[in-house]
């Protein structure tokens, strides 16, 4: 119902700055620190509608931008992308889940609350805080917890990860490795190694949509953890999608152009994907968060970040 010419037409007549905002967003002038700087500055001056759901349209649109910039990438490029990355990704991903269940301990944090943190940091933010919520019988107030620590830190990446990368002179291959192990959202992932360049760009979404693969594993080892196994897991169908247009791409390439002028695109649709999450943070969700759970998700990002530095500095994640 969102989409009916009608309603767009309403929507835009009642809330012209949100989605002026928005459309401004798609140009280049805009990058995606300043859009999600701009959408944080819309909620908190109360310009962001309530009446139409910004995270589920953010979902869709997220969704497809990613599935647009596999006609983008070159199959080889991309099998060598996640050949090289694999052992990283995987031992990332056990060290995390480790250290999450250590520190809740430590803590003394909720389970619930501290695995949701955990799997979020280990695989892809939101998306799997979503799929292992309903796997283990998470509240609502768990998962915000850990949605709204999520968000902050995904926040930070987006502006310090850019910074870090040219000080230390990193190659795009090196950085594009980088964001998709340290960095949670695949927003934030696309948005800082777009910000980076094109090549970091095509490998860190390679890499951060096989991660997110791990999604599916680890929802139903959650779900024995925590003895909800008998509920359904949804799998990102976004992830085949993207894959799909990989191989079309490498099976057609006489559309070489079409298909440029497809990553292009979506590129900037995700810029304005980065608004609509800005759009999304209010000053009740970051206080929320508390500071047990956001000490918890530092400690394990910061352990993340600069192991899976130092592996790709020192080669040991392949070049």
């Amino acid at each position: 119902m969102l989409f009916q010419p009608a309603l767009i037409k309403q929507q835009i007549t009642r809330h012209p700055i949100f989605w002026l905002c928005a459309l401004v967003c798609l140009m280049p002038v805009i990058n995606s620190p300043v859009a999600l700087i701009l959408g944080f500055s819309l909620a908190t001056l109360g310009f962001v509608p309530t009446d139409i759901p910004v995270a589920s349209l953010t979902k869709k649109l997220l969704s497809a931008a990613i599935i647009g910039l596999g006609f983008g990438i070159q199959l080889d490029v991309a099998i060598e992308a996640s050949r090289s990355g694999l052992g990283l990704i995987l031992a990332s991903i056990v060290l995390t889940l480790l250290m999450g269940v250590l520190l809740t301990r430590l803590f003394r944090l909720d389970k619930k609350t501290g695995h949701l943190i955990a799997s979020g940091t280990a695989i892809c933010g939101g998306s799997a805080i979503a799929a292992v919520s309903p796997a283990i019988q998470a509240n609502s107030h768990q998962t915000s917890l850990a949605l709204a620590t999520v968000f902050i830190l995904n926040s930070v990446a987006l502006f310090i990860f850019p910074t870090i990368g040219h000080l230390l002179n990193m190659s795009q291959h090196e950085f594009g490795m980088w964001a998709a192990i340290a960095i949670h959202d695949t927003s934030s992932v696309v948005g800082a190694a777009g910000a980076y360049g094109d090549e970091a760009l095509i490998t860190a979404t390679t890499l951060k949509l096989a991660r997110a693969l791990w999604i599916i594993p680890l929802a139903f080892l959650s779900a024995l953890l925590f003895r909800g196994n008998e509920k359904k897991i949804s799998v990102p169908m976004f992830i085949l999608y993207y894959c799909v247009a990989i191989l079309f791409a490498h099976w057609l390439p006489q559309f070489s152009e079409l298909y440029q002028a497809i990553f292009s695109l979506s590129k900037r649709v995700l810029v304005v994907c980065l608004f609509l999450i800005g759009a999304g943070i209010t000053v009740q969700k970051l206080r929320a968060a508390g500071a047990k759970p956001l000490v918890l998700g530092v400690l394990l990002w910061f352990t993340i970040g600069s192991g899976s530095l130092l592996a790709i500095l020192s080669g040991f994640a392949g070049s």
